[in-house]
């Protein structure tokens, strides 16, 4: 095969600037693997870059998506990590491996800041690879290297959840349902937030302990402090960013934490709740290959399956941005090569 079918987005066009084209087959260079991608999934994040909304900007075009999970087709010099055949996702930023997050490490960001993976091969640094848990399929590995690793970072990366500890979640969503499996798997008490009381009663079989409709319960915030008896939640993985803070801060309790992993919700933040309450708000840049790491590990202890509300074929790219943008779907959106 000497061409690789490729999606190709103009940010700022909206779903009619992506685009499929053929392109000349990629080949690894020194320290780089060629891989042939079986699955990807849709983050938000997909949707900001299209509309040309993310924020830092992003080139006149590039390859989509950060999401993904292929095999090991070809070794470039020097690689000795994986071998042909091995399944494998590209971990959100290809240069993040462990400690805190650089400003360097933000610029090798796939789908954003470089081409990301929707097309038949890509090629990138062996480094930036983790093996897909051995019990997951290629489909349910692509949910993996944005939504359930800001999971697990959001989790575990500063004070980690433990047994008996309270958790909450805005929405349904990827973030929002991976945070509801991984807390629960650690033993944690859950509360989710939605407008729609069909998801909460999906959230409340999947595991949660307390839901909340926050379109007819306004004061939220109170509600799900009002589960806790009054002490409030430990630590809210909150999807929606600015607009939800002051409900957040309202359920949290004294020197909890806010770790904030989206901004779509616009808003202000009021500093004094944040010094009175004592919190610790913090934001979640997805994370690194060994926060990913760490998560298979505990993936493959508890056999988590992912909920992946519908998949679409790799022609049908178009369509799945669409269902995304329409915000009925619970869990995560896949595209599968076919």
């Amino acid at each position: 095969m000497t061409e690789n079918r490729r999606y190709v987005i103009t940010p700022g066009q909206g779903i009619a600037g992506l685009r499929q084209e053929r392109a000349p087959m990629p080949r690894p260079g020194r320290g780089q693997v060629l891989l042939r991608m079986r699955a990807f999934s849709l983050n938000f994040r997909d949707l900001l870059m299209i509309d040309g909304h993310y924020p830092g900007g992003a080139p006149d075009a590039i390859v989509p998506l950060s999401d993904g999970a292929g095999e090991v087709v070809e070794l470039g010099e020097g690689c000795s990590r994986f071998a042909v055949g091995d399944r494998v996702c590209p971990i959100f930023m290809q240069s993040w491996i462990g400690g805190d997050m650089t400003d360097a490490d933000g610029a090798s960001a796939l789908g954003g800041a470089i081409d990301g993976v929707l097309a038949e091969y890509v090629v990138v640094g062996e480094a930036g690879l983790v093996a897909v848990p051995g019990y997951m399929d290629f489909a349910q590995a692509a949910t993996l290297p944005c939504a359930a690793v800001t999971t697990w970072n959001a989790l575990y990366g500063r004070e980690p959840i433990t047994p008996g500890s309270t958790v909450m979640a805005l929405g349904t969503g990827g973030v929002a349902i991976w945070t509801l499996q991984l807390a629960k798997a650690a033993g944690a008490r859950v509360v989710i937030t939605s407008s729609s009381d069909a998801k909460l009663e999906r959230a409340t079989a999947m595991g949660a302990d307390h839901v909340v409709n926050y379109a007819a319960t306004p004061e939220w915030g109170a509600a799900a402090r009002a589960f806790t008896g009054g002490r409030g939640i430990d630590k809210i993985v909150d999807s929606a960013g600015p607009g939800t803070m002051p409900q957040s801060l309202a359920a949290l309790r004294r020197g909890g934490e806010i770790a904030m992993v989206g901004v779509i919700a616009p808003g202000t933040i009021d500093p004094l709740a944040i010094l009175v309450g004592g919190a610790l708000v913090r934001g979640v840049m997805v994370g690194s290959r060994r926060h990913f790491e760490d998560l298979g590990r505990a993936l493959e202890a508890h056999r988590i399956e992912p909920l992946i509300d519908r998949s679409f074929t790799f022609d049908e790219a178009a369509e799945a941005y669409e269902h995304l943008r329409a915000a009925q779907h619970m869990g995560k959106v896949v595209i599968e090569m076919t």
